[in-house]
């Protein structure tokens, strides 16, 4: 809770940053753009979780919000607080229990 907390509050200012070659690659790979990802930051309605597959040295997120084409994305990212930056690892579309998870807790 106290994440959601965080980037509801946060999100409109914070800066967006990525690798450009992974962000070429996640294009290719998902057909999502890291531009478009940025966006789902926005949905007030976004689901945040922890990322079950986050490395020892950072704590990684897992995003599921519609994006400005309405898109409901899964963005991988982590938090930099000392600047307020959000980090984008990886973004696909959602798959149908992702769908279904985040349908459910707008019903909640």
């Amino acid at each position: 809770m106290y994440i959601r907390c965080v980037y509801t509050k946060r999100c409109p200012r914070s800066v967006s940053k990525w690798d450009a070659r992974k962000a070429r690659a996640n294009l290719a790979k998902h057909g999502v753009s890291f531009d478009e990802a940025s966006t789902a930051f926005y949905d007030e309605f976004g689901l945040l979780l922890d990322d079950p597959d986050a490395s020892v040295q950072e704590d990684r997120f897992i995003l599921l919000g519609l994006s400005s084409r309405m898109w409901l994305l899964v963005v991988v990212h982590c938090f930099r607080e000392p600047d307020e930056t959000i980090r984008i690892i990886s973004a696909r579309p959602a798959v149908q229990y992702e769908t279904d998870l985040y349908r459910e807790q707008l019903r909640s």
